[in-house]
């Protein structure tokens, strides 16, 4: 984050803007309606005729003095030249105030965002002062799909905040409340102009409000990039009380989760499992019997090699309501990403998914099953038997002149893709240094990343 937009109350401030072109009117139009004390100086006049606002103060036609700008809080400086500018500026901040220079970001303290104006409800989007034309962009948006009725829905919110905080004491139960409150018939009415009907529908839900039972959502988040979430994934992970995740799941996803939901990592490693999965199990059921909402987030998809059906299991045996959220698995988004098609008419009929980490004393696969020609194999895990797996198969039957394909960090900004052969595996993966998760494409398809890479490296030039 770059710049930090701050909430302000104007029921008491002082905000003053000087100059009477259009970019002073543009600053006066954003306070002529708010209950902050406005003061206009505009020393070389005020425009006449239909610009300046008709509820806009008088304009004061002389330059500010020190006494001028005493107490004021805001100060918005919209003059030509640069010298007075930035004299004034200085003048505004000995007196207290923040000030904005319009057009000058060295001389200012802060940049006014593009705002989205609802009465109690204001949304603000900043460039920081780099891009003020994609910040009005991005406000005709979003202010396209957001109600007019979200003014008088927050003043009722307000009016009742202390009724329900002391009807209501626990914490968890509140938050309930306000979300059905503002997600179901209440907000509707408020929204149609009825006030004394959204408020009697909030009251009635106030009189049954009690502490709901705990829920764990077993969450997909894809192979790592924020956009491959699925929407019902977005939503419960807005929604979450808890998150509890593990080492594939990157920050850019959890920056989609609400902000207040606490974070507890679980991340395993090969040879580290610094929270056992039995622990892991016991976490999801306690913070659940808690009363809360808890969201497991792994990456991929949680049935495919993510251990999702042990937990669902757990949870099950518990009595803890459970339900499932798939995820775009990491061998479908990471073969997309890298441009493997996992099925082709001409090279692969079918496509498995296999893990190279067996669980210890199981079944070893079925190599020679694996080693089959007109196939695609994704192998999970498999980085740190590279060279076993390609053994394996070459000695099942599998050619060696195989083409593969490691794909790490699948879907991310640093993505990367490494092509060759399978009797070269080992030797491939041992000099990539690879750090990030990694998947292991073993068939005729993964030659198709080598062409992508090709086509890529051509558009970039």
């Amino acid at each position: 984050m770059r710049v930090f937009l701050a909430s302000i109350p104007l029921e008491t401030a002082r905000v003053v803007v000087i100059g009477g072109g259009e970019a002073a009117l543009a600053k006066l139009r954003l306070f002529v309606d708010s209950p902050a004390e406005v003061l206009w100086f505009a020393p070389e006049g005020a425009p006449e005729g239909p610009e300046a606002p008709t509820t806009a103060p008088a304009a004061i036609a002389r330059t500010p003095g020190a006494d001028d700008l005493a107490g004021a809080r805001l100060v918005f400086i919209a003059v030509d030249d640069a010298g007075e500018a930035a004299r004034l500026a200085d003048l505004a901040r000995a007196a207290g105030a923040q000030v904005n220079v319009v057009d000058r970001p060295a001389l200012s303290d802060f940049q006014t965002p593009a705002l989205i104006d609802r009465d109690q409800v204001v949304v603000g989007i900043a460039t920081g002062g780099t891009a003020p034309i994609l910040a009005r962009d991005l406000r005709s948006r979003i202010e396209a799909v957001l109600p007019m009725s979200l003014g008088p829905l927050a003043r009722l919110a307000g009016d009742l905040r202390d009724t329900v905080k002391a009807t209501v004491p626990d914490f968890l139960a509140r938050r309930r409340f306000w979300e059905k409150a503002f997600r179901g018939p209440a907000a509707e009415l408020a929204g149609a102009g009825k006030a004394a009907e959204a408020r009697r529908e909030m009251l009635r839900l106030l009189n049954i409000c009690a502490p709901e039972a705990g829920v764990v959502h077993i969450v997909g988040a894809g192979p790592g990039d924020p956009e491959l979430l699925t929407l019902k994934a977005l939503r419960v992970l807005q929604d979450a009380d808890v998150i509890i995740h593990d080492r594939l799941v990157p920050e850019a996803v959890l920056a989609r989760a609400r902000r207040d939901a606490r974070r507890l990592y679980v991340g395993k490693t090969r040879g580290d499992h610094s929270v056992p999965q039995d622990q892991i199990e016991q976490l999801m059921v306690d913070e659940a019997r808690a009363g809360h909402r808890v969201v497991r987030l792994k990456g991929g998809d949680p049935f495919v090699f993510g251990r999702g059906g042990e937990e669902l299991e757990a949870m099950r045996k518990a009595g803890v309501a459970v339900f499932v959220v798939p995820g775009i698995t990491a061998a479908l988004g990471c073969a997309a990403s890298a441009g493997i098609p996992l099925t082709h008419r001409e090279h692969a009929q079918s496509v498995t998914f296999v893990t190279a980490q067996e669980k210890p004393g199981g079944a070893a696969p079925d190599w020679r099953r694996l080693a089959g020609p007109n196939q695609t194999l994704a192998v999970y895990m498999g980085a740190g038997r590279a060279a076993e797996t390609a053994a394996e198969l070459i000695a099942a039957g599998r050619a060696a002149s195989t083409p593969v394909a490691i794909v790490e960090n699948g879907s991310r900004p640093d993505e990367r893709v490494l092509n060759g052969t399978l009797e070269g595996l080992g030797g491939l993966v041992a000099r990539s240094n690879l750090t990030g998760p990694a998947l292991l494409f073993v068939g005729e398809c993964a030659a198709f990343s080598a062409a992508e890479l090709d086509v890529r490296a051509e558009a970039a030039a």
